[in-house]
């Protein structure tokens, strides 16, 4: 689109699922594949796209009569590391709403060689200078395995949750058809939080609190808000305990099953300790 090649976007997307007393929300996706952390200026420009377009109302005017109203929309910016980010870059996208998908965490493994993999086998094959057309079967047939591989969206296994916080994790699971199996016959259900620290990465692990083996999922947190847990040793436990009330106590999960979006809320249930 236009508005993509202007604005320097990878991908523009809109959502389906409208919700309530707002404008239809489109995305600009900004992916990042890169072997250091994505820096301030990306987050930069995404704050600086939204705002121009927000805010760029548009109508048209037929003589001295009312001007004819025009669809809008919300738009919003994401940002998608396989390196992480560097602390300005969070700090910055958290004060602007920008949201940033940090796939940088040992569970995105599989994800990531994968999509090193193809890169590397249709970079090798291509010639951008031959003009051929259609694209060669050794193009073709990297981007088809990867596309097989997503569309199948078993055994990558992740997807997005939207909680009361100025972020997005991504949620992980080696079985995620066990995830929607069990969402789709408990849409809104109560569930555990456990944070694990593995390696240099703190991962917090989400379980249903009334089948703990249905299914079980991971995800991290930006690593400013990690930092402010462990910032104070003797109070680690208690500011995530507030991290699970005042930033967690809801995540909801939009699922797109043929023409249907189902929605899953889930909802943090703290465990009861009995004397």
């Amino acid at each position: 689109m236009d508005i993509c090649w202007r604005h320097q976007a990878n991908a523009l997307g809109q959502f389906r699922y409208v919700p309530p007393f707002s404008l239809p929300v489109r995305l600009f996706v900004e992916a990042k594949f890169t072997e250091g952390k994505v820096q301030l200026s990306s987050v930069r420009n995404g704050h600086g796209v939204v705002h121009d377009i927000n805010e760029n109302m548009v109508t048209t005017r037929q003589g001295p009569g009312p001007s004819r109203p025009r669809p809008r929309h919300h738009y919003s910016y994401a940002v998608f590391s396989t390196a992480g980010f560097s602390r300005n870059a969070q700090e910055y996208a958290l004060a602007h709403q920008i949201s940033l998908v940090d796939l940088s965490m040992p569970d995105f493994a599989g994800p990531r060689e994968l999509v090193r993999s193809v890169a590397r086998d249709e970079y090798m094959e291509y010639d951008p200078d031959a003009d051929a057309h259609p694209l060669p079967e050794s193009v073709t047939e990297p981007l088809d395995r990867l596309a097989g591989v997503l569309s199948s969206r078993s055994t990558l296994g992740l997807v997005l949750a939207f909680p009361s916080a100025p972020f997005v994790p991504g949620l992980a699971s080696e079985d995620l058809c066990a995830f929607v199996d069990y969402a789709r016959a408990h849409p809104t259900h109560d569930i555990n939080l456990g944070r694990v620290q593995d390696g240099n990465h703190s991962v917090w692990r989400v379980r249903p609190a009334a089948d703990p083996g249905a299914y079980a999922m991971t995800f991290s947190l930006p690593k400013q808000v990690e930092s402010w847990i462990r910032a104070q040793e003797e109070a680690v436990n208690e500011r995530a305990r507030s991290v699970k009330r005042r930033l967690l106590s809801t995540m909801t999960v939009y699922w797109l099953d043929g023409d249907h979006i189902l929605t899953f809320q889930l909802r943090y249930a703290p465990v009861q300790l009995h004397q």
